[in-house]
């Protein structure tokens, strides 16, 4: 069973890599940009990680984990 990641990043180039090397390596990688995108996902889909920046538009990495 392949783990599902989210992948929070609200920069490009930091996505395209980070997201690239867990693809590398079997996982099934979800991207997203912002906050409230991923507050949004993370309540239709489930997840085994989530990775993210904790200065994101919209809410915060700690706001996403405090909810």
């Amino acid at each position: 069973m392949t783990a599902r990641i989210l992948l929070v990043e609200d920069a490009p180039d930091v996505q395209l890599i980070v997201a690239d090397l867990l693809r590398g390596n079997d996982y099934d990688v979800v991207v997203c940009g912002d906050g409230e995108e991923a507050f949004r996902i993370t309540g239709e889909q489930p997840f085994d990680l989530l990775v993210l920046d904790l200065m994101l538009p919209g809410l915060s990495g700690f706001e996403i984990c405090a909810r």
